[in-house]
């Protein structure tokens, strides 16, 4: 991950939560703890191995008030507003189709709901195009991730409003591995600053 979405989100006792790409479900047992037996935390993924692995630590953890669902977060499997707070933890730059994804969790956040995630980001200068498609780099979380300006207007044109981000940290060539900077390199432009960043805003109404 890049950041703790948790900090931001603020749980309370009985809301539902959703964690998007959630893996083998960490942040969705801690958010099942904070908002208590009269609420719910649902994780979403793609992947059988990463939800035999969340299924299997909820069971180890006697956590009663969870779900986890196998599905794609461009097209998440719940109702409309159905969630309170939406978290997720470097996984949204990877969609190839981010906004969808946006509009998706706006879609299941009640009026009133919060978008509250941890993400890869850019700011500076654009990725290079060859960055933009060398897929060691989509895997990496680099290549799709969005610049701050571009993520701020694909929350708003999906409805999201009180939008604000904030830098964790900046990475250099220097924090990537070594076959990394051998392979990638040559693409860096200094001027393009990758950020991990947190993420919040908020879907209008109660």
């Amino acid at each position: 991950g890049c950041g703790n979405p948790l900090l931001l989100a603020e749980l309370k006792p009985g809301e539902v939560a959703l964690d998007l790409g959630s893996g083998g479900g960490i942040d969705v047992l801690l958010s099942a703890r904070r908002v208590g037996p009269a609420g719910k935390a649902y994780g979403l993924d793609m992947t059988d191995e990463m939800l035999d692995l969340a299924r299997a630590n909820a069971q180890a953890a006697h956590a009663e008030n969870v779900e986890f669902l196998k599905g794609q977060i461009e097209a998440i499997p719940l109702p409309d507003a159905s969630v309170d707070v939406i978290i997720s933890n470097c996984v949204i730059n990877l969609s190839a189709d981010k906004d969808a994804v946006l509009r998706e969790a706006y879609r299941v956040l009640k009026p009133g709901g919060r978008f509250a995630v941890a993400d890869i980001m850019v700011q500076g200068e654009p990725l290079s195009p060859e960055m933009r498609q060398a897929l060691g780099l989509w895997a990496g979380c680099v290549a799709g991730a969005l610049e701050e300006s571009e993520y701020r207007r694909k929350l708003a044109a999906a409805g999201f409003s009180d939008i604000a981000i904030e830098v964790i940290q900046q990475y250099t060539l220097d924090d990537a591995p070594a076959e990394f900077r051998a392979q990638f390199g040559d693409l860096i432009n200094p001027a393009s600053k990758v950020v991990s960043a947190f993420i919040k805003a908020a879907k209008s109404g109660r």
